[in-house]
């Protein structure tokens, strides 16, 4: 197996973002096989500490779902910004993957 750093954007198939409420974000990542998955799920660059710090959040405000029969890691954790408010740049939640896009693991 090749351990040299990957960005994520290379190592999963999709990569996609969405609101599940006007409050709340997920963050999709979905792997070709088995091997891409376990590779993500394994690096500390994917612990919800890490990505809590992408987005300006606390630890504790990101939840990290492995769901390996499908080969995905879901994120979900609260918009700094509730959809549609006023300073919304993204009322869906649709760009809100790309802090995670060059993630080395």
């Amino acid at each position: 197996m090749d351990t040299a750093p990957l960005a994520l954007k290379d190592l999963a198939t999709v990569i996609r973002s969405k609101n599940a409420g006007p409050l709340c974000l997920t963050v999709d990542l979905f792997f070709r096989d088995r091997a891409g998955f376990e590779r993500a799920a394994a690096s500390a660059a994917l612990a919800p500490p890490h990505v809590a710090q992408r987005y300006g959040l606390m630890p504790a405000q990101v939840r990290r779902f492995d769901l390996p029969d499908i080969f995905a890691i879901k994120f979900s954790m609260p918009r700094l910004v509730c959809a549609g408010d006023p300073g919304d740049g993204d009322v869906y939640g649709a760009q809100q993957h790309a802090p995670l896009l060059e993630v080395s693991v």
